[in-house]
């Protein structure tokens, strides 16, 4: 018992550093950074006071003190939500299904805008099978998601259009990708061309799942497993998306969101 009280003031301090060093780091290069400055300011005066025995700069600084504990809770309060949130397993939960809630509506809110549009769209949606080699022999783009970007490499007016689109996590890694044309076309109907082949193609090979728009009907397909779905529509089209990106999250060793990573069970 009496090592574990001489090793006590070495926990305290250790404790003490680890807040420090997390409070520093979450504030460093902010605006906030300038408050967090100005109050190890005053803790030195209000030290310096009391070791000067300068007893009326030491009630001021005390009265001033009072006011300014209510204060910082005030002035900080959006950054200590946020740094009280990454602490707590439920927040981060909350904000992961958020994440993907959001990529989610905006994948779908592009796809069924072009679709009522009839604008002509092949997306390739990777899985655990990587899509690096058709991405390597097409434009790469290595851009973040938008549905702007989305819908202006599908506009009928550029050089992009043609072909696919390989989406990663939360990335269009190429575009103008050719894919592989199905051998056995025999489930698709007459009025489904190139691009539904080409989406039933990529998924006899991978486990990808394949977003086709008709440009003859603006019907939207899902090809997945050898299977192509026609006429899928928005709140199909949601949930076959998350049945096979589903929250909750894996932990991966990388630090970058990573959609199947993170929402695949």
């Amino acid at each position: 018992m009496s090592f574990f009280h001489a090793l006590t003031p070495f926990i305290e301090v250790m404790i003490i550093a680890i807040m420090l060093n997390y409070l520093l780091s979450f504030f460093w290069n902010t605006k906030s950074m300038d408050l967090v400055l100005g109050f190890f300011a005053f803790l030195f005066i209000l030290a310096a006071s009391s070791w000067l025995n300068l007893p009326v700069l030491h009630k001021i600084m005390v009265l001033i003190g009072n006011v300014a504990a209510i204060a910082v809770i005030i002035i900080f309060q959006p950054e200590l939500r946020v740094a009280l949130s990454k602490l707590s397993l439920k927040s981060r939960r909350y904000r992961e299904v958020t994440e993907f809630d959001k990529f989610l509506d905006q994948l779908a809110g592009s796809v069924y805008k072009m679709s009522e549009r009839k604008i002509g769209a092949l997306i390739a949606v990777e899985n655990e099978d990587s899509l690096e080699e058709y991405a390597q022999k097409a434009v790469m783009l290595n851009a973040e998601f938008s549905p702007e970007l989305l819908e202006t490499v599908f506009a009928p007016t550029t050089p992009l259009h043609d072909g696919a689109i390989i989406l990663r996590d939360k990335e269009i890694l190429a575009a103008a990708v050719i894919l592989p044309l199905a051998e056995d076309a025999s489930q698709l109907a007459k009025s489904m061309g190139t691009r539904h082949r080409a989406g039933l193609g990529l998924s006899h090979m991978t486990d990808a799942l394949v977003i086709v728009i008709s440009e003859e009907t603006g019907k939207v397909s899902i090809a997945r497993e050898g299977i192509m779905t026609r006429g899928v529509k928005v709140d199909r089209f949601k949930g076959i998306i998350r049945s096979i990106f589903n929250p909750p999250p894996r932990m991966s060793v990388s630090t970058k969101f990573n959609l199947l990573e993170w929402l695949k069970t």
